[in-house]
């Protein structure tokens, strides 16, 4: 089954300040706010929730296909996503500019000073869901804000199954827009705090906005995840991880989890265990496409944590 995977691609530079930022800001002096931090320690990595949630739904043995866009530096991802046997078939190049990029400097406190720039994402709206052929089902992830209004459309009008993943991108769209999307959505991914939002935005309690869709995941961390669907609530407890070293592309993990299961149409609480034991994997490891994803591993997993086969 192919998936089509409309989100970002990003590069993700993460640099290390070896001290603390407050010794270096003078509080009464931040309106004149003029720093420089040697750092230490620097790493870049593949980010993006696309490219994040392909990642690990190509090592359960599915068939992503990122929908993205890059700029003029962005051949390096194509040949990674090639490599890695993902389909880019809804991957467009944008002249004149870079790849979307985050530059994030941590401190030994774990305050963060970041920098985002969008670049090509901004071109998001210029790829159509159409110009995939063969595609199943489908998420449209945090992307540009015209992208991904046109593509929650899209998939609806093609009547192709989707999740829709507002994340970070929630606050760019009003209350009647989000109901909008989640309305023409087969199925809604948020975690606790945005689902708190997205209810806030619309109106609507976390039952209501269930109530539209077929099934409403709402992840918590530590405390596992819920599973809103027919008429119920699964509830997925957490798996702990070997080491708790990067939470970055939980998420995204999770998320390749949940596509998984309901391609290959397993029950809610077994998709959502599956889900939980890749965040868990992910966690362990720095950056969000660092940690190994293969079958045999999650089904090891899944039968020392569940005592049940998985595949």
């Amino acid at each position: 089954m192919r998936t089509l995977v409309c989100g970002s691609l990003a590069f993700d530079t993460i640099m290390v300040f070896p001290d603390r930022f407050t010794r270096h800001i003078i509080p009464d002096q931040a309106h004149v706010l003029s720093v420089s931090f040697t750092v230490g320690e620097m790493r870049r990595e593949w980010g993006g929730c696309a490219g994040n949630i392909a990642y690990n739904l190509r090592g359960l043995g599915g068939t992503p296909v990122v929908m993205a866009t890059v700029g003029d530096d962005g051949a390096a991802y194509l040949e990674r996503l090639r490599k890695l046997a993902i389909a880019t078939d809804g991957v467009r190049t944008i002249g004149g500019t870079f790849t979307a990029q985050a530059f994030i400097i941590t401190d030994h406190d774990d305050n963060q000073i970041t920098a985002f720039h969008p670049g090509a994402m901004g071109h998001s709206h210029e790829n159509r869901v159409s110009d995939v052929s063969d595609v199943a089902l489908g998420i449209v992830a945090p992307d540009g804000r015209e992208g991904m209004h046109q593509h929650v459309a899209q998939f609806a009008a093609a009547k192709i199954p989707f999740m829709f993943d507002p994340g970070q991108g929630l606050p760019l769209f009003s209350g009647p827009e989000l109901i909008e999307m989640i309305d023409a959505a087969t199925y809604v991914a948020v975690n606790e705090y945005e689902g708190r939002m997205l209810a806030e935005r619309t109106g609507l309690s976390e039952e209501e906005i269930a109530k539209r869709v077929d099934a409403l995941i709402v992840t918590q961390g530590a405390a596992g995840s819920r599973i809103h669907a027919e008429g119920r609530v699964v509830t997925i407890p957490a798996v702990a991880p070997a080491a708790v070293v990067d939470p970055t592309g939980c998420g995204d993990a999770y998320r390749a989890g949940l596509l998984c299961g309901i391609g290959a149409g397993w029950d809610w609480q077994k998709t959502g265990r599956v889900a939980t034991l890749l965040g868990s994997l992910k966690v362990a490891s720095q950056g969000g496409q660092n940690h190994t994803v293969d079958r045999e591993r999650v089904a090891d997993a899944y039968r020392e944590h569940y005592r049940a086969a998985l595949w």
